[in-house]
């Protein structure tokens, strides 16, 4: 989503408010403490989907996961795959959703044009 100015909203680390978001601070530092541990430097981990909408309930945390520079098909895979897992470890069973994007790129998944239009950056390792 954009702010009123114009701007794409992004997350700062004092703007942990239900107003913003339906994850609580304790969540959001542990979902940068797993990307830091498990993504390539320069990812960026962006909040979509009914987590960012208050009037909604439930639902499962949707992550999009964009990393920069060209990758490797199992390299991209194997970041994945250990973010979901440190995310479990840490979170606990919960319904998470990764999507994986190149950053910079276009992509015709409408998943990932609504999530870089209306998502929260919550890091950027």
């Amino acid at each position: 989503m954009q702010s009123a100015s114009g701007q794409p909203r992004q997350l700062m680390a004092t703007l942990y408010t239900s107003s913003i978001m339906r994850l609580s601070p304790t969540e959001v530092t542990l979902i940068q403490a797993a990307a830091r541990d498990t993504l390539a430097a320069g990812s960026r981990v962006t909040l979509f989907g009914s987590r960012i909408d208050d009037s909604r309930r439930g639902g499962d945390i949707d992550l999009l996961v964009e990393w920069p520079g060209p990758s490797a098909a199992t390299e991209v895979v194997g970041r994945r795959s250990a973010f979901a897992a440190r995310l479990y470890r840490l979170l606990g069973e919960r319904r998470i959703d990764i999507v994986m994007a190149p950053a910079g790129q276009p992509d015709a998944r409408p998943v990932v044009d609504a999530a870089r239009r209306e998502g929260i950056e919550l890091i950027c390792t």
